[in-house]
C-alpha cells in the first residue's frame, strides 16, 4: 500500500536571514511552475526528513521545504526567547514573500500540522489548501496524553514510561516532565545533554510506529545524537511553554480557516497525537475531510499513512486547480 511518488530533485536552495541571529534554510523541488506547497516538518526541531518530496507529484507541485529555526541546516543557535510559534509564523511569511509566492498550500504533520493551522489562522488569504497528518492541537489534554501518567502512551507502554520518568521528582504530568528534561538539556555537562537527548528520542520513536525494533531505535539514537539534541531541546522548550498558544486556541479560531479545503489524516493507533484531536478539528472545519487510517500509528513511514498522504496531495491539486478556473 505504500505507494510514493518518485523523488523530486532540488532546483534551488539557500538561506534567508530572518533576524534575531537566525538564518533559515529552504529548498525548492519539482515543477517551478507548479502549485506551490510548503512542507512543514514536525518536532519542533526535527528538521526536513529525507525523501519528503515523495508525497507529491513532482510534475504538479512546486515543493518548498523549510528547516525551522534552530534545527536542520538552519542556524542552530539556541536562543529560546527568539524561538516561539510567533517567530516561526513570521519566518514562514518572510519565506513566502522572499520567493515571490502569492499563495500556497500547506503540508504538515504533528507539530507541522500545529504550525500550519496557526499560520492559516493568521494568514488564511495566503493558503489555498492543507494536508495535515497526526494532528497536534497543543491543548493541555494533548500534552497530558503524550506525557502524563494517565495519558495513552503511559498506559500502553508502562515500561517505556517508567524509563522516561524514573528520575523525575514530583508529579508525573506533562509540565513537570518536560521541564525536567529541559533542565538536563540546558546542562553544561555534555554527557547529561547526551543522556537526556537519547531518552527523549527513544520515547518518541517507540511511540511513533505500530511496530518497531527497540534495539534499532537505541542504536539509531546514538548515531544521530547531533540532530537528536535540537529535537529534544525544542520539543521540551515548546511543551514547557504550551506551544506559545492559549489552550484550545486552534479550535476557537477555526472560523479563520474554515473555508480552506483540507484533508486530515490520522492513524487509528497514534500514540503521540490522539485521534480525538483530528476528530475535533474536522468537526470545526467544515471544508475538511477526515481520513482515519486503520492499522497505523503516527509516522509517515506507516504504509497506510504514506498512501493516504499521496492520495491527499493528488486530490488537493485537482481541488486547487478547479478553484482557479
Amino acid at each position: 500500500m505504500k505507494r510514493l511518488y518518485p523523488e523530486a530533485s532540488c532546483y534551488q536552495n539557500g538561506y534567508l536571514d530572518v533576524g534575531d541571529g537566525y538564518s533559515i534554510y529552504f529548498e525548492q523541488s519539482g515543477n517551478p511552475e507548479g502549485i506551490p506547497i510548503l512542507f512543514l516538518h514536525g518536532g519542533p526541531g526535527a528538521g526536513l526528513p529525507p525523501h519528503y518530496t515523495q508525497f507529491f507529484n513532482r510534475d504538479l507541485y512546486r515543493i518548498i521545504g523549510l528547516d525551522q529555526r534552530g534545527c536542520g541546516r538552519s542556524t542552530q543557535t539556541l536562543m529560546p526567547e527568539h524561538n516561539t510559534t510567533e517567530h516561526n509564523i513570521r519566518d514562514i511569511e518572510s519565506l513566502r514573500e522572499h520567493l515571490g509566492i502569492q499563495e500556497w498550500a500547506l503540508f504538515g504533520g504533528s507539530w507541522g500540522a500545529t504550525l500550519a493551522l496557526c499560520y492559516a489562522i493568521r494568514h488564511a488569504d495566503k493558503v489555498t489548501g492543507m494536508v495535515l497528518r497526526g494532528v497536534f492541537l497543543g491543548r493541555a489534554e494533548d500534552r497530558e496524553w503524550y506525557l502524563g501518567a494517565n495519558g495513552g502512551p503511559a498506559q500502553y507502554f508502562p515500561e517505556y514510561y517508567q524509563e522516561l520518568t524514573r528520575d523525575v521528582i514530583g508529579e508525573l504530568n506533562a509540565d513537570n516532565i518536560s521541564q525536567y528534561y529541559l533542565s538536563l538539556l540546558k546542562s553544561t555537562d555534555e554527557s547529561v545533554q547526551h543522556y537526556a537527548s537519547i531518552q527523549w528520542y527513544c520515547w518518541e520513536e517507540r511511540l511513533s510506529k505500530l511496530f518497531h525494533s527497540d534495539t534499532h531505535i537505541k542504536s539509531q539514537a546514538s548515531q544521530l545524537h547531533p540532530s537528536v539534541f535540537p529535537l529534544a531541546y525544542l520539543e521540551c522548550h515548546y511543551l514547557v511553554h504550551h506551544c506559545f498558544i492559549n489552550d484550545d486556541y486552534i479550535l476557537e479560531n477555526a472560523e479563520h480557516f474554515s473555508h480552506i479545503p483540507g484533508v486530515i489524516i490520522h492513524g487509528r493507533y497514534d500514540m503521540i497525537c490522539k485521534t480525538e484531536a483530528a476528530f475535533s478539528l474536522n468537526s470545526r472545519w467544515p471544508n475538511s475531510e477526515l481520513k482515519i487510517v486503520s492499522n497505523a500509528g503516527h509516522s509517515t513511514s506507516e504504509p497506510g499513512i504514506a498512501y493516504a498522504l499521496c492520495r491527499a496531495t493528488k486530490d488537493l491539486a485537482v481541488t486547487i486547480r478547479e478553484s482557479n478556473l
